[in-house]
């Protein structure tokens, strides 16, 4: 089990970048450059550099491994060099420089269209597949019933997979990558086409992989995947190898320096303040209950979330919501002020006006948040909406922790109350 199925050793990928230049170029055009291009060589003694094309690395001296049985996660922004890393690994692509030594058969599941023909059937593209992984036609006879049954396709089985929506594609796809017994799984982002329940049942496929001792390299944007999954992760940004070990590690690093943390905004130029005609912020800001400034909350402190806005419409029923999402984009609640008393059915009259949001101690896990918030009239007309209008951060507590050990799970972490009595006496 300790064997290492995969070692890349200072992998880099070099593309070419051409610049299209404006407009249409003519023979007159052709025949000037040329002539640009020899009378510079005769001036400079040597060819100038082309400033159409430029040199840009996907992947940058990346070093790492792989053993046998790992569950490997890959993370990192759009443009990292995720999927060029995954297709270098999965042999479509070469390497500008370094090496890779990959030791087992290898499936991969990469972009929708990927590894099928798209005028062969269903059922032609899975033996196909087997055969380019090694399999004889008796092993992919004994899998195919399975992989069948798991794509749900068996009505469009003996249809051209051209005719194929994308989530029937990847549900047949993943299927064959799956049970055709690579040793080695390779899967990117792809699985995000399918529905819910689809993914669910991958991601437990992928566990079952995992659990024979079979290696799994996976690629998502979505962290909780990642760490449910992958016990490593790599970290990569701008082509270049950030850092590589323990998967809540890693990811919780990822995400700290993904979120850049803003607990006031605010506008002067109504110009340029979000709103239109009708509304305009003026401020938003996370503020603790003791009023002192840059003071951190943790998971005990009530704090406010204050929206201050410009009305510039007489008699204008008025209504804020915010939406508050963890780290992890999952929303964790949604609050409008529908029980406040006085406010609800009064018409706004002009001016500046303040909405205070306050949220109790001992609700939200420690963590980074996201708020986003909403201006609407009447309740259905959207006049402001602002995304990411702040991220703050809730640190934790000793007090609410109660000699408890280790990371406290879940997007909320109340203290509720519990009763312990006692029944009997064991009889012996």
């Amino acid at each position: 089990m300790a064997d290492t199925v995969i070692r890349v050793e200072n992998l880099s990928k070099k593309y070419i970048i051409g610049h299209q230049t404006a407009g249409h170029s003519t023979l007159r055009d052709k025949i000037t450059d040329g002539a640009k291009a020899i009378g510079q060589r005769l001036i400079h003694g040597k060819k100038v550099k082309d400033t159409t094309r430029e040199e840009f690395w996907a992947l940058n001296d990346v070093s790492f491994e792989v053993k046998q049985g790992d569950r490997l996660g890959i993370i990192g922004r759009n443009g990292a060099g995720k999927s060029t890393l995954l297709k270098i690994l999965s042999r479509i692509t070469e390497p500008t420089s370094g090496q890779i030594t990959i030791h087992g058969r290898v499936a991969s599941l990469l972009e929708v269209g990927t590894g099928f023909h798209p005028e062969l059937t269903g059922r032609e593209n899975v033996f196909l597949n087997g055969a380019i992984l090694g399999m004889s036609r008796v092993e992919i006879r004994k899998k195919f019933d399975e992989i069948v049954d798991f794509a749900e396709i068996e009505k469009f089985l003996d249809t051209p997979v051209k005719r194929y929506s994308s989530g029937m594609y990847v549900r047949l796809a993943f299927a064959v990558a799956a049970h055709l017994e690579p040793e080695i799984l390779i899967v990117d982002e792809v699985l995000a086409v399918g529905d819910t329940s689809f993914q669910k049942k991958c991601l437990g496929k992928m566990d079952d992989i995992a659990d024979q001792g079979r290696t799994i390299v996976l690629v998502s944007h979505n962290m909780l995947t990642i760490q449910d999954l992958c016990q490593k992760s790599i970290w990569l940004h701008h082509g270049k190898l950030v850092d590589y070990g323990n998967s809540q590690k890693i990811t919780s690093n990822y995400l700290q320096a993904s979120l850049e943390t803003s607990t006031q905004r605010s506008w002067e130029d109504l110009e340029t303040a979000p709103g239109n005609e009708t509304v305009r912020l003026q401020r938003v800001c996370i503020q603790p209950m003791s009023n002192v400034p840059n003071t951190h909350i943790t998971v005990c402190d009530p704090f406010l979330i204050k929206v201050q806005f410009h009305n510039f419409k007489p008699d204008a029923y008025l209504n804020v919501s915010l939406q508050v999402h963890n780290e992890y984009g999952i929303l964790v609640f949604e609050s409008a002020p529908v029980h406040e008393t006085g406010w609800l059915n009064r018409p706004f009259c002009t001016g500046i006006f303040s909405y205070k949001c306050h949220i109790p101690g001992n609700l939200l896990n420690n963590g980074s948040y996201q708020l986003n918030l909403s201006i609407t009239e009447n309740q259905d007309i959207l006049l402001v909406k602002l995304t990411n209008a702040l991220t703050f951060e809730i640190a934790d507590s000793m007090e609410n922790r109660a000699g408890w050990h280790g990371a406290w799970d879940g997007a909320v972490r109340p203290i509720l109350k519990w009763e312990t009595d006692f029944v009997s006496e064991h009889k012996v």
